[in-house]
């Protein structure tokens, strides 16, 4: 029931048609992130990312940590889980980073040029540290894009094609 309710407000709060979202593949994949981590959703997004159709949930964790959870639409395989925290200045994003923001959203914008929109400052399940910046490049839409923090590289490129929560 929880499912259908959340599903039933993502439709409606998006404004858009979404006939490729079926509420079995919501649910598979809604149940599946919370299995992992379990807690309270605190945002939605849809993305496309390597021509699959992700959703990725920001999930609020019982264990006291911010986490995104990315499940694959079709199969409701959990295919990444990275931790969020809050600040650039979090002792253990800091004690890793060797790139500043400022750096990292250059590289962002020089391949994305638009306004950035959101940051996040993400701990990968690898160890490794990443920004990831939300562009609204005015031409294609929202992209998302994520910058290691160490090394410079693109990590990863994703088209947002909706978002229903909290920034």
């Amino acid at each position: 029931m929880r499912s259908l309710f959340l599903f039933a407000t993502l439709l409606v709060a998006s404004g858009t048609v979404l006939a490729e979202t079926t509420i079995q593949d919501f649910d598979r994949c809604l149940t599946a992130a919370l299995d992992k981590r379990p807690g309270h959703i605190v945002k939605l997004e849809y993305k496309i990312e390597d021509k699959r159709h992700v959703y990725e949930f920001d999930i609020r964790g019982r264990d006291g940590f911010n986490w995104d959870v990315e499940c694959l639409k079709n199969t409701g395989e959990i295919v990444e889980i990275e931790r969020e925290v809050a600040y650039a200045n979090d002792p253990e994003f800091k004690a890793k980073v060797k790139l500043s923001e400022k750096e990292a959203r250059e590289i962002a914008l020089a391949k994305f040029p638009g306004e950035i929109v959101e940051v996040e400052y993400e701990l990968e399940s690898d160890g490794r540290v990443s920004y990831e910046f939300d562009i609204d490049t005015n031409n294609d839409g929202e992209i998302k894009i994520e910058i290691d923090a160490t090394t410079g590289e693109v990590v990863e490129i994703n088209s947002e094609i909706w978002q229903i929560g909290l920034e």
